[in-house]
């Protein structure tokens, strides 16, 4: 990756208090976490800036309580979790700026760890406002931003506070960007992507970035119901974005003006009604019933995408290939993921992955732990593929 930032490994540490823009946007039930995937992916950022001498002072959001202070959306609940996550004590903030966030930092001693109170009780925060950052930059000598899955808003502790001070990229964040230029920034080549998920109009951008830049697409979930329609295959009661047809028949028109390979489904896994243990019929593309509805990528469908997999030496993939929650309708899904890992852990393809319900298929699979990269950051993994500019990393280029 050229990187034209800087990481921690070049940091004077000793003594320094470090801002550290981290996502503690976690689940929650009953005030407890139900999931601590983001508060562990901190730790090694923390670890570094621990061992290296400096006071780490995390910055993060919970929920949208719009610029208000909103008691049930506070991070104070998160502490105890987030210090297991940690290994360390966590201590504790009501504000992120003032008094209350001042005397907090001067307590602090070189190792320790301090979390601020939700950022976006203030209204400057989601408004960049720079009197906001300038009032965050003063409990700080440096900045370190860990949420890339922050970086695609330009929010004032993700962007004009990397402005304000030295501005690092934290571990996890180097972990995502490296794992994303080696996906699409610089690639082995063959490039396959996968593209599921319902709705073409929701990743329109996508689609079209994608497809002058990979060797190969794969379209599935019920975007590719939008796809074989456009195509003239009737697609009885599937779920379909029919006035989206032309524009369907415009991707597939500058995917081979881009020599994309696009691939379709060819045969389909159709019931008539969504739920569990459904009826299910496997069926050649265009043969439907008027009351089914297509719900899964059919076996063929899946043996020709793994096949493309062993063609290739990088792999993306954002989006199921069917209503994977509801079995019998995950089959399609859960064999390509299973494919995709083995040949990532046998070290024949690299294979990253982003998106909610992309890694909560995986995670269904069993199989994330043996992809390359598996980010977690939703909406800025979606935008990095659409080819867009994430505020947060542009602010940290020097």
């Amino acid at each position: 990756m050229s990187q034209t930032f800087q990481t921690l490994d070049t940091a004077d540490l000793a003594g320094k208090r470090a801002l550290v823009r981290v996502d503690l946007n976690v689940p929650m039930e009953d005030g407890q976490v139900t999931d601590d995937t983001r508060l562990r992916a901190a730790r090694p950022t923390v670890d570094k800036l621990a061992s290296g001498g400096a006071k780490t002072i995390l910055l993060a959001h919970f929920d949208r309580p719009k610029g208000k202070v909103v008691p049930s959306m506070s991070l104070r609940p998160v502490v105890e979790a987030l210090a297991a996550a940690l290994g360390r004590p966590v201590a504790f903030a009501d504000d992120c700026i003032g008094p209350k966030a001042r005397a907090a930092v001067a307590a602090m001693a070189p190792g320790d760890v301090l979390l601020l109170e939700n950022v976006r009780f203030h209204a400057g925060e989601e408004a960049n406002d720079r009197t906001f950052a300038d009032a965050l930059a003063a409990n700080g000598d440096l900045y370190v931003n860990d949420a890339f899955s922050a970086a695609h808003r330009a929010h004032a502790s993700t962007e004009a506070l990397a402005r304000r001070l030295p501005a690092y990229a934290g571990e996890q964040m180097r972990l995502e960007l490296d794992a994303l230029e080696q996906a699409l920034g610089h690639p082995e080549r063959p490039v396959l992507g996968i593209v599921g998920g319902s709705k073409v109009s929701t990743k329109l951008d996508l689609l079209t970035n994608l497809v002058t830049r990979l060797d190969k697409l794969a379209i599935g979930g019920g975007m590719a119901n939008t796809f074989l329609y456009a195509q003239g295959h009737d697609v009885g009661a599937s779920y379909c974005e029919k006035d989206l047809a032309e524009t369907a028949r415009e991707i597939i028109r500058l995917a081979g003006q881009n020599n994309c390979k696009l691939f379709l489904p060819i045969d389909i896994v159709v019931a008539e009604k969504l739920a569990p243990g459904a009826p299910a019929r496997v069926r050649h593309v265009g043969s439907i019933d008027d009351e089914e509805r297509i719900l899964d990528a059919g076996p063929e469908t899946v043996e020709r995408l793994c096949r493309a997999m062993n063609n290739s030496k990088t792999l993306i993939w954002n989006g199921p290939l069917g209503v994977f929650e509801i079995p019998p309708f995950d089959k399609g899904t859960m064999a390509a993921a299973r494919h995709a890992a083995k040949l990532a852990k046998a070290g024949d393809l690299v294979a990253v992955a982003g998106g909610g319900d992309t890694v909560a298929a995986l995670n269904a699979a069993g199989v994330s732990e043996d992809f390359s990269f598996v980010s977690t950051a939703g909406g800025a993994f979606l935008e990095w593929m659409e080819g867009k500019v994430l505020p947060g990393v542009a602010a940290l280029h020097r």
